[in-house]
């Protein structure tokens, strides 16, 4: 660790393996450094963790590089060879699941029971996708004339330039990286600069299971010379991206003049509708999830809450109830529930949201304000009578505030949903399965959660329609946006 990083961090992180703290790029087998350095700093107490190289342009372009030289022999590999280096890397995550929690925490800042189940689903991803590639079956088609045969197979795209979030910075890079790695694609991947030690703490983990020397390649840094070298360089066959939705399209514009492929999972405004027959401790324990799960900071998270006059001022009071429970505190001192936001930028969001819609009419049911002391807190809040035009409706709040929208009629509710240029996750709430069916098909949303408010597995596609992105991510899926579809069109000669 650098020596910029207090000893009171060095010693709470307490890692079996310090080796997996790594400040350097990871770019064809070895670990690079720059010229220059960024901080990481923990968001629950302002404390610096590290100061990783400031990578750029030249590290890229040698990335693209590596991975271009590597691609031939990688994708040559029988399916099964490949399968088998994923399961080892699978195998050594789980091995070391507690010293990568330990590390997000310290970097991302959410509770140290979550990064533990981020690290699980991080993993379960490449076991998933080592299975898969032994399933990457092409068809044979019936030929259109007597002597000809039709054969349809898939084939590697080619190399894959992939920036990943900072809110799951283990399991978006796995979502990613599984699925090329599995098909013979080999990755250049741009982590967050707020948590880019998960993403190089995987990749010691991945050059023990055996990956060949060019196949992945980290890079941190620079983000718009990264992602500019990302976006143009034309060996980059395929580009994929989780962030905003306004960064993503202007990514995805870049690709354009090159023809990638392009896949986004992007911003969200994810609508919790709650009906009146519905089962009240399942709406409030699927809200809890949905809501206050990584301190609000997922793209799937539950952002506006339509619910309907029958039971609207029960289910306000439950879970403003089960909301002020809630533990909030560093994940690294003890047992907490709720960490941090990111930064304080993130903070000063949350607070602009809360205040709009108080100015607007809503009330405080409980929480309301950031935390005093170190570190980006904010209170778990929810807030009563808020207007469907507020901010907390009309934009991504990404933090734990709850705003609760009265509606009277099903329709209504559909037409509030849905107004929104997003359409990731949705959740509904009813025991009236007729209502399921309407409600469920009638949501312009890639995902709807029906009576639950966890959706994400890595055996169901991930995704979500109009501006929350294209392409789809996990399950059978998620290895569509990887290969090419090749036909090959035989002429055979009569006997």
């Amino acid at each position: 660790m650098n020596a910029v990083a207090s000893l009171g961090e060095r010693q709470r992180l307490a890692l079996q393996r310090p080796d997996l703290l790594r400040e350097q790029g990871f770019v064809g087998g070895a670990w690079v450094g720059g010229a220059t350095a960024f901080d990481v700093t923990n968001p629950a107490t302002g404390d610096v963790l590290a100061r990783p190289a400031r990578l750029g342009r030249t590290e890229a372009e040698t990335a693209v590089a590596a991975a271009a030289a590597a691609l031939p022999a990688w994708s040559a590999r029988p399916a099964k060879a490949r399968a088998d280096i994923l399961k080892a890397w699978h195998r050594l995550i789980l091995q070391h699941a507690e010293d990568l929690a330990r590390l997000m925490t310290a970097e991302q800042g959410k509770p140290l029971a979550e990064a533990r189940g981020e690290v699980a689903y991080a993993a379960a991803f490449l076991e998933w996708f080592a299975e898969e590639a032994r399933r990457v079956y092409g068809v044979t088609i019936p030929g259109h004339m007597a002597d000809k045969r039709i054969v349809v197979t898939h084939e590697a795209v080619g190399v894959v330039g992939a920036i990943t979030p900072w809110n799951f910075p283990a399991a978006m890079i796995t979502r990613k990286v599984g699925p090329a790695l599995a098909v013979g694609c080999t990755v250049v991947l741009k982590p967050s600069e707020l948590t880019p030690l998960s993403a190089l703490a995987l990749a010691v983990l991945a050059e023990e299971a055996g990956l060949p020397e060019g196949v992945l390649n980290i890079v941190m840094g620079d983000a718009p010379e990264i992602g500019d070298v990302l976006t143009t360089d034309p060996r980059v066959r395929k580009f994929t991206f989780t962030g905003s939705t306004p960064v993503g399209k202007m990514l995805a514009a870049r690709c354009a003049g090159t023809v990638k492929r392009v896949s986004l999972e992007l911003g969200g405004n994810a609508p919790f509708l709650v009906f009146d027959d519905a089962d009240l401790d399942k709406a409030v324990a699927g809200a809890m999830a949905s809501k206050f799960r990584n301190t609000g900071q997922t793209c799937v998270c539950a952002n506006r809450f339509y619910v309907q006059a029958g039971v609207y001022d029960a289910f306000a009071a439950r879970l403003a109830e089960a909301a002020a429970a809630l533990n909030v505190g560093d994940g690294l001192s003890g047992p907490t529930e709720q960490g941090p936001l990111i930064d304080e930028r993130a903070r000063e969001k949350v607070s602009t949201h809360v205040a709009d819609a108080l100015g607007g009419g809503a009330r405080v049911l409980t929480g309301g304000a950031a935390m005093d002391g170190p570190g980006a807190f904010f209170e778990p809040t929810v807030l009563a009578d808020v207007g469907p035009g507020a901010l907390l409706c009309r934009e991504e709040t990404f933090g734990p505030v709850a705003g609760l929208v009265r509606f009277e009629t099903e329709a209504e509710a559909i037409a509030l949903a849905n107004d929104t240029s997003a359409g990731l996750a949705a959740y509904v709430f009813t025991r009236d399965n007729a209502r399921v069916w309407r409600v469920g098909g009638a949501l312009q949303y890639g995902m709807v959660g029906i009576n639950t408010g966890l959706i994400s597995t890595e055996v169901a596609p991930f995704g979500g329609v109009k501006e929350s992105g294209l392409g789809r991510e996990g399950s059978l899926y998620g290895v569509r946006d990887y290969v090419d579809t090749k036909t090959l069109c035989l002429e055979v000669e009569p006997e």
